[in-house]
């Protein structure tokens, strides 16, 4: 797997403006606005500092994928993305070692909607593959 690279850190915070604010005046830039996503019911934005990104997402309503997640950790890094030029054997290969697919791959909006599959592992808890354009 020496084709993942990190694409960003994945943040959850219950409002994504304040949340917006308070990470750009630790000297986070905003690099992309707000964005819905309607199948995961979440609004997402991405800020970057000094090489690194995060991923701000919030839940919409209480059906959002993450809504119970907000509810049990609070605001928090929750996901390590990691890109990947090799999706599908990257996929089948994480699913082998032990990685347990929550969802399937499906098209992400806030990331010019390639596709992207979360996996939780009993050793790591949840990370994201996202397909290399």
């Amino acid at each position: 797997m020496n084709t993942l690279k990190i694409h960003h850190i994945g943040y959850l915070v219950k409002k994504i403006n304040a949340a917006v604010k308070e990470f750009e005046h630790l000297g986070f830039t905003l690099t992309q606005d707000i964005t819905y996503d309607d199948y995961r019911k979440i609004d997402i934005c991405f800020l970057e500092k000094d090489g690194y990104t995060i991923e701000l997402v919030s839940p919409t309503d209480d059906t959002s994928v993450v809504a119970s997640l907000l509810k049990k950790y609070k605001n928090s890094p929750y996901h390590i993305c990691y890109e990947s030029e090799h999706f599908e054997e990257d996929f089948a290969r994480l699913q082998k070692e032990g990685y347990t697919a929550i969802d399937l791959p499906t098209p992400a909006p806030a990331i010019n909607s390639l596709p992207v599959v979360f996996l939780i592992s009993p050793k790591l808890g949840m990370i994201e593959l996202l397909k290399k354009p």
